[in-house]
């Protein structure tokens, strides 16, 4: 019986201490207002930039600059890439592709 009581008093001791709300708990604001304003709900998530800039390379592949096209068809060309060289792909693609047609 004695033990009993003593195993009753140390349970309303450890409930009092566990269940003891400190001042700091009370200074936070999800204390009065746990849920967030909608506007406010996803400032915390940050985008994945990751999957932004695999968009953007994704994009820049089909979208080439004139001079990118320029280059590859030169390059596919031996003789315009052994121009190319020696005197730079813009001359190299002028002499070879430029200009008038070539007709084989």
């Amino acid at each position: 019986m004695r033990t009993l009581a003593i195993l009753a008093l140390l349970a309303v001791l450890v409930a009092a201490a566990t269940s003891y709300e400190s001042h700091e708990s009370m200074e936070s604001h999800e204390y009065l207002n746990p849920f967030l304003n909608r506007r406010r709900a996803n400032d915390f998530i940050q985008a994945d930039t990751r999957l932004r800039g695999i968009t953007q390379e994704r994009i820049r592949e089909r979208s080439k600059a004139p001079q990118e096209y320029q280059r590859e068809l030169c390059e596919d060309y031996y003789p315009c890439e052994m121009y190319a060289f020696r005197h730079g792909y813009a001359a190299a693609y002028k002499h070879y592709f430029g200009g008038r047609r070539r007709t084989k």
